[in-house]
């Protein structure tokens, strides 16, 4: 696919890092597919450089007075039959101003089967942080979440149509399991021995990994986006600018506030009991889970654990369950937004 930027050349994102490095190794790149955010690493796994684009956009009707407007501001955009599609960060501007919601290419963690426009703005937003690759064959290692019994088929298609894109750009593509990428960012100390734990938008991903082999993976069809819109639908508000407030303004740790906070409380609360229990039931259904002496760290990424008080709220609640090992120290990703693009750098590193 070609990439329709209207407002200038092809879109490289961060294109000033591919290529060779001054040393002269290939560089590496690892991909978060998110449903909200795509975000790309590259780099070394010491200090990489990261980027992101907001995985969304936004339609108006065609004109030609309209389409001057959007390139007179440099707009990311492209025209689509008689739509002007604007996409990425500056679709939730667009968002905002016509108090609406952006539409998603994506939808619990997989490419939306409901959306029509799917395919053509992922690879639109992936493009933006992927350029074409200056050394053909490079290694690009993205994320995919784990496959859960209602998803199969769709994950299977939206995972190589992914590889497709990447290989049609010059890379040789690497699918890594989401949760077990925050454990590879996280856990190097540790031995990549630890749960990593994925709060996105669309979807919660968990790995149980030990020394980096997964031995449990699963999701949960519920994440920010699960939050948005149910506190959205409560008060008669878009998504959108709940999932702005949330951002901006929200702290678990304080109760009270007006009704949108007191939303976001309670269904933030029901996300969390509803991970807690999907893990306890995915544990039971795996007897022969690798046995360890040692406590098994947690750490939470995605930018739905970011809020103030979330860590707490959900040890609490992965504390009050028994569970077939010892559970460690629960902290944070050092980086909740770029854990998952990191990790996935540090398997695309690993290969050789």
């Amino acid at each position: 696919m070609d990439d329709r930027n209207e407002h200038g050349s092809e879109s490289s994102g961060s294109g000033s890092h591919t290529g060779q490095s001054q040393s002269g190794t290939r560089t590496r790149i690892g991909l978060d597919v998110g449903t909200s955010k795509v975000v790309s690493a590259r780099g070394d796994n010491v200090s990489p450089t990261t980027d992101s684009q907001l995985n969304a956009f936004f339609d108006v009707p065609y004109s030609a007075l309209h389409e001057q407007g959007l390139k007179a501001n440099r707009t990311p955009f492209y025209r689509e039959d008689d739509r002007l599609i604007v996409y990425g960060d500056a679709s939730e501007k667009f968002a905002h101003i016509f108090n609406a919601n952006v539409r998603r290419p994506m939808a619990k963690g997989i490419l939306n089967p409901h959306e029509p426009q799917a395919t053509h703005v992922l690879e639109t937003v992936l493009g933006t942080l992927v350029p074409v690759s200056r050394n053909p064959g490079e290694l690009l290692a993205f994320s995919v979440p784990a496959a859960a019994p209602e998803t199969g088929h769709e994950l299977t298609y939206h995972e190589e149509t992914i590889k497709r894109y990447l290989k049609g750009r010059g890379y040789t593509p690497l699918a890594v399991n989401e949760g077990l990428a925050v454990v590879l960012a996280e856990l190097a100390k540790e031995g990549f021995t630890g749960i990593g734990i994925s709060c996105g938008g669309g979807m919660c991903n968990v790995a149980i990994s030990y020394l980096s082999i997964p031995s449990l993976t699963m999701s949960l069809a519920h994440g920010g986006d699960f939050i948005d819109s149910s506190v959205g639908a409560v008060v008669n508000e878009p998504a959108t600018r709940v999932k702005a407030i949330k951002e901006e303004t929200l702290d678990l740790t304080r109760e009270g506030g007006d009704k949108i906070d007191k939303a976001l409380h309670i269904y933030y609360d029901r996300l969390i009991e509803s991970l807690v229990d999907e893990l306890g039931k995915a544990v039971q259904k795996t007897p022969k889970l690798p046995r360890n002496d040692q406590p098994m760290p947690i750490v939470l990424a995605g930018g739905t654990s970011k809020p103030n008080g979330f860590r707490d709220r959900f040890e609490k609640a992965l504390r009050r369950r028994s569970w077939p090992f010892q559970v460690g120290d629960v902290r944070m990703a050092s980086d909740p937004l770029t854990a998952t693009a990191r990790g996935a750098l540090v398997a695309a590193l690993a290969e050789r």
